[in-house]
């Protein structure tokens, strides 16, 4: 009587998902403020400091991204491992304490206006280094923390605080360099600091290993192995590949507020803000009221609902209407990512997580980083309204030819698995 009393209902009453909630808030908030504000330094500097024009200097931008993306591409396997291999709590913190580290250099080197291009991209390297080991192990924490009845809301929650701290992060940040450019970045790096003490205060997190010791190069082949093998989970990893490789309308946000919308850079920051807003909404009704039946057909829907919405906020000419399609992209979104976040973690077992969540994050940055190198090359041919609509199109096609080739996501009823029942067995017998 008294051990059904004391079984949590909601993945907040358990004191190690509180903190590790905070911890994920308090690093979302100090990586993006820092993030944005590389980008926009970089785009200063190389229009101050080398001359170059605008074409250039938005060019540099963009080869920013890819400095970020290339540890990505090439550590994500090795991270996956480590995420398997050694407590996930360590591993998160000593990726926080990097971050941490690579604030303070800019702030250093914003203070003493020792910035240049070479030490904002090795910088932007570095951090794409520390992301690509934080992502798969904070991922997988979250199943060890919470039953596996509750994950569902656990990751709905996580996605508040995700999308809280890409809100609040860049805009405090951004009015603290107005006062004091160097100032965000030193706050950037006490939070990382506090997240990452905040995550070893859990109990010590290392994956339930099968079977004898396997070599790390075993140990990634199996993890690329089991995704190939598994049509479920490889079905839901490149959904969400190519449906947000074609259909992200991030990148051309600068063109419609300044040369389409006329909204200058005021209207731009609601606009980088309004699809947070709307997965930030979905994200807290979900953590009350979780989809429970058609899981599947609800995830390829949502994708669908995304491209009609970026299909339609180019062609919007009205600010307010352009505001809720992006609101509502990014709603959509926030639905498609927690099915198909919940279905990956819960069909997957816990000795391969890190890994699977790895290949999952690397998939996830290549849409959006590779997404805004496509949609630069598209309008370069198809002007920027062209290039949006064509890559919403795309996402809707991309979502028909998926439900097509994989049944297994459009026949996904629940969130329930083989790997949820034998984890819920386990900690019974615990």
């Amino acid at each position: 009587m008294n051990d059904a009393a004391e079984i949590p209902s909601s993945p907040l009453q358990i004191a190690d998902y509180r903190r590790y909630w905070i911890a994920r808030f308090l690093a979302v908030f100090a990586t993006i403020s820092m993030v944005v504000l590389i980008g926009y330094q970089t785009y200063d500097v190389a229009r101050a400091d080398y001359g170059m024009g605008t074409r250039d200097a938005a060019f540099m931008l963009g080869l920013l991204g890819l400095a970020q993306f290339v540890p990505l591409f090439v550590l994500t396997p090795v991270a996956g491992v480590v995420a398997d291999m050694f407590d996930r709590r360590k591993v998160v913190f000593f990726a926080n304490l990097t971050d941490c580290t690579i604030a303070l250099a800019l702030a250093v080197g914003t203070h003493l206006d020792a910035l240049t291009l070479p030490l904002l991209f090795a910088l932007a390297a570095a951090h794409g280094g520390a992301r690509v080991f934080n992502r798969p192990a904070l991922s997988a924490i979250a199943p060890n923390i919470v039953p596996p009845r509750l994950l569902p809301r656990a990751i709905a929650l996580s996605s508040i605080a995700w999308q809280s701290g890409t809100v609040i992060g860049p805009a405090i940040g951004g009015l603290l360099f107005a006062s004091s450019e160097s100032l965000p970045y030193y706050l950037s790096a006490g939070l990382l600091v506090i997240s990452a003490l905040l995550i070893l205060t859990l109990h010590p997190i290392k994956a339930k290993q099968e079977g004898p010791p396997v070599h790390p190069v075993r140990q990634i082949i199996d993890g690329f192995t089991f995704i190939t093998r598994e049509r479920f989970l490889l079905g839901c990893i490149t959904l969400d590949l190519f449906a947000v490789l074609l259909g992200g309308a991030t990148a051309m946000l600068p063109v419609f507020a300044r040369d389409i919308l006329h909204v200058g850079p005021e209207g731009l920051g609601f606009m980088r803000g309004a699809p947070a807003v709307g997965a930030a909404l979905v994200a807290a009704l979900l953590s009350f009221r979780p989809f429970e039946s058609n899981v599947g057909v609800k995830m390829l829907w949502a994708v669908v609902i995304f491209g009609v919405a970026t299909v339609a906020f180019a062609l919007s000419r009205n600010f307010a209407f352009s505001l809720l399609m992006l609101a509502v992209l990014g709603a959509a979104d926030m639905v498609s990512v927690f099915i198909r976040t919940s279905l990956v973690q819960l069909n997957t077992p816990d000795s391969k997580r890190g890994r699977v969540s790895a290949i999952s994050g690397l998939a996830i940055s290549a849409s959006n980083e590779l997404g805004e190198l496509q949609s630069g090359l598209a309008a370069g041919l198809l002007g920027a309204t062209g290039a949006v609509v064509f890559g919403g199109a795309g996402a809707i096609v991309i979502t028909a030819i998926w439900a097509w080739i994989f049944p297994e996501l459009r026949n996904a009823r629940t969130f329930s698995s083989k790997y949820l029942h034998e984890e819920a067995g386990e900690e019974q017998k615990t």
